[in-house]
């Protein structure tokens, strides 16, 4: 079996926002930290039913949520970061 090169990323980056997660608990943000971790395991979820998708249109669907997950995601981390001035280094591992 290769590799998925969506798979693999998606799965990683959510490993990343558990880890931030933990930290922004501990500094006492629990509604944001929650919506982030919710968007970002969805980008995982939806990719992996992707791959499994009965055609074309359903394989469609599900990778156009797994992105629209992503753009969410994205516009949390921010948050994340100016509300509790959370580490640089949670951050810089999340874009890579």
């Amino acid at each position: 079996m290769r590799a998925n090169i969506i798979m693999d990323p998606s799965f990683n980056f959510s490993l990343k926002i558990l880890d931030l997660q933990k930290y922004l608990l501990k500094e006492n943000e629990f509604v944001i930290s929650k919506q982030l971790l919710r968007s970002a395991t969805s980008i995982g979820a939806n990719v992996h039913e992707a791959s499994a998708a009965s055609c074309k249109r359903d394989f469609t669907n599900k990778m156009a949520i797994a992105s629209k997950e992503a753009r969410e995601s994205y516009y949390w981390c921010p948050y994340c970061y100016r509300k509790n001035n959370s580490k640089q280094h949670y951050s810089e591992e999340i874009k890579d």
